[in-house]
């Protein structure tokens, strides 16, 4: 498959939003909590959307966006409820990847600002709005999630996505799990 015609999981139609998942060098090669193939993954989603952004009736990003994230952090990590600091606010790491420098996003949501937050849909715009909301008020009835990582973020928030009503899926080829054991979403 190439970047310009992803495998798709999961079916739907109307409507649709592209969600782009923490595409941010915090979870690329050579940030604080990297994942194997998200610089490859960060340009395939921008090919992908020069290619295929009329599809969409809108695109939105998520960061993870940590300002006091209590004890999400820590200094001896488990990597499962506790990760080292990744993601901080205000940081080059936390900004969107590079590639993405282009994208145009409709709106952006910032999540796990002071806990821990997995899905898309724990975040908010910058006036306060749910991701959620976002997707109602544009009318939306599908979504394809890709991003970073398949593992975590991306199927937390295709999951919210279906469970808010909406047809939802992942784009497995504009996505990367933390690791081959941990799967695709």
């Amino acid at each position: 498959m190439t970047a310009t015609e992803p495998t798709a999981a999961g079916t739907g139609a109307g409507r649709r939003a592209l969600l782009v998942v923490d595409v941010q060098p915090t979870f690329c090669e050579g940030g604080a909590l990297a994942v194997q193939g998200g610089n490859a993954v960060a340009a395939a989603i921008a090919t992908y959307v020069e290619a295929h952004r009329d599809r969409y009736e809108a695109v939105v990003t998520t960061q993870d966006w940590h300002i006091d994230p209590g004890a999400h952090f820590s200094t001896a990590p488990d990597y499962v409820n506790t990760w080292p600091p990744h993601g901080v606010a205000g940081t080059a790491e936390a900004e969107l990847h590079p590639a993405l420098a282009d994208l145009r996003p409709d709106a952006s949501v910032k999540k796990g600002r002071y806990a821990a937050a997995y899905s898309g849909f724990e975040g908010t715009d910058s006036s306060g709005r749910s991701l959620e909301r976002i997707l109602h008020e544009s009318r939306i009835e599908a979504v394809d999630v890709v991003g970073i990582a398949e593992s975590h973020c991306v199927k937390a928030t295709a999951l919210d996505a279906h469970a808010s009503g909406l047809a939802a899926r992942v784009l497995i080829d504009l996505t990367v799990p933390v690791s081959p054991e941990q799967g695709a979403a």
